[in-house]
């Protein structure tokens, strides 16, 4: 099966996050495997790997019924701004595609993410 973030082998790239096997080793790892989770409707992956300040955990039916109804179409990685292993807080620029309703439609948006307890959390995303 091909990870939905990026073509490669599921088992070789989101998989191990999700599983919960491996923690994303950086921001943009979380960012691409939160994607994958989207795309499968993961909802306990997006809500463990959302900060816990910003959780919407009263949310998370919505977060998942809308999840199921669109059909994911592709992420692309614009930028990225520290995020890594050795960092603390990081910053990844994306753009996903998706068809709802028949129509095309597209997420662009700068995710803020922190590490605590040595994992990655998404905390919030300003949208374009």
């Amino acid at each position: 099966m091909k990870c939905p973030c990026s073509g490669k082998k599921y088992e070789d790239c989101c998989q191990p996050f999700i599983d919960g096997k491996a923690d994303a080793p950086t921001a943009e790892a979380l960012m691409r495997s939160r994607y994958t989770a989207f795309v499968n409707a993961n909802i306990n992956y997006l809500m463990k790997t959302h900060h816990a300040k910003t959780r919407p955990t009263k949310d998370k039916e919505d977060i998942l019924q809308w999840a199921k109804s669109v059909q994911w179409m592709g992420l692309t990685i614009c930028a990225t701004k520290n995020g890594l292993a050795s960092n603390q807080e990081g910053m990844v620029e994306f753009r996903a595609l998706y068809m709802e309703k028949g129509q095309l439609k597209e997420i662009h948006e700068k995710s803020l993410f922190q590490k605590g307890k040595g994992m990655w959390f998404y905390v919030s995303g300003e949208h374009y």
